[in-house]
């Protein structure tokens, strides 16, 4: 049995085969660029006018008004000293321009202009390059893009962008005792929710479920189940049927497909029986099947799998302190994951710590690690690991 930070470095010690593609650059949020991206030239292109006024020649109060400049328009005016032009915002600055005056700062009669307020020199000027050089370093490779790294990229003139691909993800759930939300349950039966929290889970941080299947305790089915979800996805996560129970059969059955077990069991809670395995490059993760210690097994150990194999700088849940609300006493002799509430820069650790439940993990923003034994006052900084 692994402690949790041997588990996370046999996963981080993984080598794996890293593949890229070309996405058009409207389809690529989420993905992580492949390569450094570099300014082709400089941004801004030109000097250009920060807001809507007047493009003022020299320092002074009242100027002549002799012509107009619109964004986009090519023509450069010539302008001498006292003179002014209309601008708008994002509209070529002539060259002899000291400065831009916002128009609400203006007053206009006829064809003289009358300030405010005195200039300062290169005021509301957006000076050619001073976002961007051409050639600087934009983005290192890995990084992943967002909604602000699309208007970057597009701002450069890319519509599409080399990124490392993602994986392709099959989800199996075991267990007799599960039916499909909507059908109807007999005794013995419970509702199946963990495909559900797992693929949901897995597509919040931008990594879609290919493909879900749903099998009975069957050595034989689950068997062959895994044997085609492994000929199809990069990485296969199991739900339920890891543990040690007569009619847990999902460790043999990767074995008989030939998967090698990396590791077996990681002394934590909950989430104790976590298995990882590998098949040349293919991955498996097979998780507990109580829902809270699947879904904390998701977050702190297959999530950042998935960003490592997609070529992410950033790996694993964000990561802070925060002092405790109220006591607390671990009694486990595991180090654990709580679900915990972050409130007004306070933790608070949730009833129902339970690995069988899932209320609490639902009112949870956060996994509060908490080593063995350990007994906390208010005030005391606990590790928070943001799950919402």
């Amino acid at each position: 049995m692994l402690k949790i930070e041997e588990a996370l470095q046999v996963i981080n010690d993984q080598q794996i085969e890293l593949s890229t593609e070309i996405r058009k650059l409207s389809d690529s949020l989420g993905f992580a660029v492949s390569s450094e991206i570099r300014a082709p030239f400089d941004m801004p292109a030109f000097d250009n006018s920060a807001m809507d006024g007047y493009a003022l020649c020299g320092i002074s109060k009242e100027y002549q008004i002799i012509g107009e400049v619109a964004a986009g328009d090519a023509e450069e005016l010539d302008l001498r000293e006292g003179e002014a032009v209309r601008i708008f915002t994002g509209a070529r600055v002539p060259a002899a321009a000291s400065a831009v005056m916002m128009q609400e700062k203006t007053r206009v009669e006829g064809e003289k202009l009358f300030l405010d307020e005195l200039p300062k020199e290169g005021q509301s000027i957006r000076r050619k390059g001073g976002e961007l050089q051409k050639e600087q370093l934009v983005f290192d490779k890995g990084y992943t893009i967002t909604p602000a790294g699309i208007s970057m990229i597009g701002a450069l003139g890319m519509d599409q962008v080399e990124v490392f691909k993602k994986p392709i993800i099959n989800l199996i759930t075991t267990g007799n005792e599960l039916v499909q939300p909507g059908k109807a349950k007999g005794e013995g039966q419970i509702y199946e929710s963990n495909s559900f929290a797992i693929s949901a889970a897995a597509e919040n941080f931008g990594f879609p479920v290919h493909k879900k299947h749903s099998l009975p305790d069957d050595f034989e089915q689950i068997k062959t189940g895994i044997s085609e979800a492994l000929e199809q996805a990069d990485i296969l996560l199991l739900s339920g049927g890891i543990s040690v129970g007569d009619y847990d059969f999902v460790k043999q059955a990767l074995e008989e497909n030939g998967v090698e077990q990396q590791f077996y069991k990681v002394f934590q809670k909950p989430g104790k029986p976590l298995y990882f395995g590998r098949k040349a490059n293919k991955f498996v993760f097979a998780l507990p099947g109580n829902p809270a210690s699947s879904l904390s097994c998701f977050y702190i150990y297959v999530l950042p799998f998935l960003q490592q194999f997609s070529g992410f700088q950033q790996k694993g849940l964000p990561k802070f302190q925060f002092p405790l609300k109220e006591p607390y006493y671990n009694r486990s002799d595991r180090p654990s994951f709580l679900k915990a509430k972050i409130e007004n820069d306070e933790v608070r650790i949730l009833d129902g710590q339970a690995s069988s439940m899932i209320l609490s993990m639902a009112h949870a923003n956060a996994l509060a690690f908490i080593d063995a034994e350990t007994n906390l006052q208010i005030g005391d900084l606990i590790t928070c690991y943001l799950i919402g």
